[in-house]
């Protein structure tokens, strides 16, 4: 996550180390309310359940302060309580898909036409861009909610995979494979406002392809470049890089970091009330 956010949150330390619990209650806001709104409006999918994923996540970190022994960073013990109010609040919406979809409906395994990122070399149009963004967001609010919580804290919060399994109580190779396939899911949803181009068929077998796709998974688990020689990949699998690579950047630029300050003042008051009636 953000190196200003993750210190400024790793202050507000082990509340048995003997900063007081409003200091460091307010050190977690500052650095955390507004990717918790964030988070609630990509979990909930609108306003108010977003701002009382906010107001609910934080009033339970100020009644439940003594639980936290330190063992885990305190931004991490915050969203794992974010992670379970927002299931608790979670209702199935009509429409919402009950699954992703299968491994030949995400990858493009023999289309005759694929999408690309960079048509001639050029960098893609700022329009183009924006509406795949459009497009991310609205397919992260459609994902089956097991799906869009490992995604939207790894790739939109910027936790890693051992943080998100420690959030979520799921094991680490759980999260990587709810984890690859939303993100297909997400790079299939950018494909429409691309441009599209004729790719000769896969110099490999189905097998071999799907093995570099899993390595190319795997170094973005690991927020690290994804290296082959040029030979190696054929250009289907270059032009389903690119566009992962698109999608996981877009994921990340709509991670929102302001509250907005009537929520951030409703949040204020309802922690102050807590403090009243703790008084």
């Amino acid at each position: 996550m953000d190196s200003t956010e993750g210190n400024a949150a790793e202050r507000a330390g082990d509340p048995k180390g003997g900063e007081p619990r409003d200091e460091a209650l307010q050190r977690l806001v500052d650095a955390h309310a507004g990717r918790l709104f964030s988070l609630g409006m990509h979990f909930c999918g609108n306003r108010e359940e977003a701002q009382d994923l906010v107001q609910e996540t934080f009033l339970q970190a100020f009644r439940n302060w003594d639980q936290f022994e330190g063992r885990s960073k305190a931004s991490t013990w915050l969203y794992t309580i974010a992670s379970r109010v927002c299931q608790r609040f979670h209702r199935k919406r009509s429409g919402e898909p009950e699954h992703i979809g299968s491994l030949e409906e995400l990858v493009p395994l023999g289309e005759a036409e694929m999408a690309v990122v960079s048509p001639a070399g050029e960098p893609l149009a700022a329009e183009m861009r924006a509406e795949a963004r459009r497009e991310v967001e609205q397919a992260i609010a459609e994902l089956p909610i097991e799906f869009r919580m490992p995604l939207v804290l790894k790739e939109v919060v910027g936790f890693s995979i051992a943080e998100v399994a420690e959030i979520l109580g799921l094991k680490k190779a759980t999260v990587k494979t709810r984890l690859h396939r939303a993100r297909l899911r997400i790079r299939k949803a950018i494909e429409a406002p691309l441009p599209k181009r004729s790719v000769p068929p896969a110099i490999y077998s189905r097998q071999v392809c799907l093995d570099l796709l899993q390595a190319k998974q795997e170094a973005l688990d690991r927020g690290t470049t994804f290296r082959f020689p040029d030979d190696v990949i054929c250009e289907r699998c270059s032009e389903l890089f690119a566009t992962l690579d698109l999608a996981t950047d877009l994921c990340g630029e709509i991670a929102g970091g302001e509250i907005p300050e009537e929520v951030r003042a409703a949040l204020l008051s309802g922690l102050k009330g807590g403090r009243d009636e703790d008084a």
